[in-house]
């Protein structure tokens, strides 16, 4: 892999990942661009402890541009874009309207193709690889700045789970703390540990292998199933087969199957539904926080999607919004009968 730093005319960091040694991505930025400026602030919720970013100023961010104006796809003569380069593999670089910057953390947008109608599911396992490279270098940098409490890689795919790019392309936080997901998990993992002396995340992994009722999928180094408590109605949770706390710490194994595991979910969601548009998807990574808990901690992959049926989407109730209860209309092992119906032949 080659990395190519540079940067764009207000001063942000973009970074080209190419598979090649060959390739040449200094391009200049040639748009008059004034300092990005950014009014983050984390506060606390009293009641709940949980932390709470307010970033204003994105209320002026990019909403669904046309896509002969789309910022992710690569720079002509004709048009500057966020990516200078008139061709690229895949492109991380700074967001223009960061929910986190300076000293409450940092977002970057990773694009992870320069064809605007693909998606990642349209991929080749090389590229794939590239991606999951890209992961894990920005995981591993960001990891070391200083007030960085955790890193999180995820994309949103598709206008129904509230996407304003059509571009494929993710994102990557690094927060200043510990997200209150990560929190709960952490409190019963040590719970559970105190409890039994055990790990609850090699608990549950074992179980679901053992069961194979909810299993979606399964490699030499990977696992996939559909959680027993599936919040959503289609919901698959990717686990390394041994315990990692991180994307940097995979083995090489692991990080040679992913592509060929991933792609393979990712068509499978697509199938779901005799639709002819790609089912919307939340592709998030959880990664251990940096300092307490990482020992214990298991880095996974939590992959769902809002649509429950070809013409229905899964909206969130007043029980789930206002209190956290969660009801699901599918069954998971149902899910999971039908994840595996729709496998590639």
């Amino acid at each position: 892999m080659k990395r190519t730093s540079s940067r764009l005319a207000d001063g942000r960091e973009i970074l080209y990942y190419d598979s090649g040694d060959g390739a040449a991505r200094a391009f200049p930025d040639t748009r008059p661009l004034d300092a990005s400026a950014t009014a983050s602030e984390v506060r606390r919720d009293p009641l709940l402890g949980d932390a709470v970013v307010i970033a204003s100023h994105r209320q002026a961010r990019t909403y669904h541009p046309p896509a002969d104006a789309c910022p992710l796809c690569p720079s002509t003569d004709g048009r500057a874009s966020e990516v200078p380069a008139p061709a690229y593999e895949v492109a991380v670089f700074e967001n223009r309207f960061p929910s986190l910057a300076g000293d409450t953390g940092r977002c970057e947008v990773i694009c992870f193709t320069p064809d605007h109608g693909a998606s990642f599911a349209d991929l080749d396992e090389e590229r794939a690889a590239l991606v999951l490279a890209a992961w894990t270098d920005r995981t591993a940098e960001l990891s070391r700045r200083d007030g960085v409490r955790q890193v999180y890689c995820f994309e949103n795919r598709g206008a129904d789970i509230g996407v304003t790019l059509g571009h494929p392309h993710g994102q990557i936080y690094a927060f200043p703390f510990i997200t209150p997901r990560t929190t709960r998990m952490l409190a019963t993992v040590a719970a559970h540990r105190e409890r039994t002396g055990s790990n609850l995340f090699d608990e549950v992994l074992e179980g679901e292998r053992a069961d194979g009722g909810r299993v979606v999928l399964e490699g030499a180094h990977w696992t996939a199933f559909v959680p027993y408590a599936a919040r959503w109605p289609y919901e698959v949770h990717l686990y390394p087969n041994r315990r990692v706390p991180d994307l940097p710490a995979l083995g090489d194994g692991a990080r040679e199957e992913f592509p060929r595991l991933y792609l393979e979910l990712l068509r499978r969601f697509d199938r779901l539904f005799d639709r002819p548009d790609p089912t919307p998807y939340i592709s998030a990574w959880h990664q251990a926080p940096l300092g307490e808990g990482r020992a214990d901690f298991a880095l996974h992959l939590e992959l769902f999607t809002v649509r429950r049926t070809a013409d229905k989407l899964k909206y969130l109730a007043g029980t789930e919004s206002g209190m956290e209860a969660y009801m699901n209309d599918v069954r998971p092992e149902d899910a999971a009968a039908r994840l595996r119906a729709v496998a590639s032949r």
